[in-house]
């Protein structure tokens, strides 16, 4: 039976998440997927950070409170977040990073993630900012060290459209894509819809969770980009930056702009989407758009995430699930330590 040994970075509510999964599923996963995962270190910039390479008590770090220095009340523990020390010295073989998502520079993830894979560590991460701003550097350096860098949970959280496009859609020819990729905007939408000021539906979005104090990164489409850059290029072959990708938000549409298109059979949605075109380049943006009742992706209603591929072959293929939550997101990292563990069976 495999135990892979793994250190959290970031414990916030992905990598808690995932310390819940292993503390009330390990025994199962040996049973259904081969393995199972032991935690000999944790970091976090708020809570510090722990090691133990015998193996920490996942259901204690899930009960720990969310308290600045918290991991000093544990054995061992530190209120410092020695985070270097946490991926290099644990003896992890992955590392799942989980940190915030900074949009300008990917940082401090990006370098978090390369130390690990430096150090020949798998690595699996939620993060969208390495992944959209320096993923083909951290592919090269993975393929270098013969290590796995996996980010399945970086555009749909625990839907996993980077590997159904991937391998179910193989052959089938991807030519281009259009998504809900921000839970937060289409529920803010959904809400306008059903009869709220954009004031009040981005003020509920926040007492619910969905949005941030600061809302600009959904509303104004800074989210979405950075994923329809990941999605462009993982899947079309693109080599897109974040400025070739034209983005505009929703908070300029009204109330009455709402009421008309529902006169008309049409909803807004806010798009993210990229076409391969003729030459063989790719156009991308974000940007609300009015749908037809008719589109697959009118339908799509509150905190839910969608995206529809275009492809030769098949035509239209839609999927749609969470784009955010714990415990899904939790999942998107599980299911990217059962692809490490399947290719290390082959």
């Amino acid at each position: 039976m495999t135990e892979y040994k793994i250190a959290l970075v970031g414990f916030g509510g992905v990598n808690r998440g995932l310390a819940q999964l292993v503390a009330e599923r390990n025994a199962r996963w040996q049973a259904s997927l081969g393995f199972s995962l032991k935690i000999v270190g944790v970091s976090d910039i708020f809570l510090g950070s722990i090691v133990n390479r015998d193996g920490l008590d996942a259901a204690q770090l899930v009960a720990l409170p969310a308290e600045k220095g918290a991991f000093a009340k544990l054995h061992g523990g530190t209120a410092e977040a020695f985070t270097e020390t946490v991926i290099r010295q644990s003896g992890a073989d992955i590392i799942a990073e989980a940190t915030f998502t900074n949009p300008v520079d990917g940082e401090p993830a990006t370098t978090f993630c390369r130390w690990a894979l430096e150090s020949g560590i798998h690595v699996v991460t939620t993060n969208k900012g390495p992944i959209a701003l320096h993923g083909s550097e951290l592919k090269a350096l993975a393929q270098r060290n013969n290590v796995a860098f996996e980010y399945e949970g970086s555009v749909m959280s625990g839907t996993p459209v980077i590997r159904l496009a991937r391998q179910a859609l193989a052959g089938a020819e991807v030519q281009g894509f259009e998504g809900i990729l921000n839970g937060t905007s289409n529920y803010v939408l959904t809400r306008m819809q059903e009869g709220l000021s954009f004031a009040a539906a981005v003020a509920q979005a926040q007492q619910l969770g969905y949005a941030e104090a600061d809302p600009s990164a959904d509303v104004d489409g800074y989210d979405v980009r950075l994923k329809v850059v990941i999605l462009a290029n993982e899947l079309l072959n693109a080599k897109l930056q974040i400025s070739d990708v034209a983005c505009s938000g929703i908070s300029n549409i009204s109330a009455e702009d709402i009421a008309t298109a529902s006169r008309n059979g049409q909803c807004w949605k806010l798009i993210g989407a990229a076409q391969r075109q003729a030459d063989g380049s790719v156009q991308a943006s974000v940007a609300a758009r009015l749908l037809p009742l008719s589109h697959p992706l009118a339908g799509i209603s509150g905190a839910t995430n969608a995206v529809s591929f275009t492809t030769e072959l098949v035509g239209a293929v839609t999927v749609s699930g969470p784009g955010a939550g714990k415990i899904e997101t939790a999942f998107a990292l599980l299911s990217d330590i059962v692809a490490i563990h399947t290719s290390q069976q082959q």
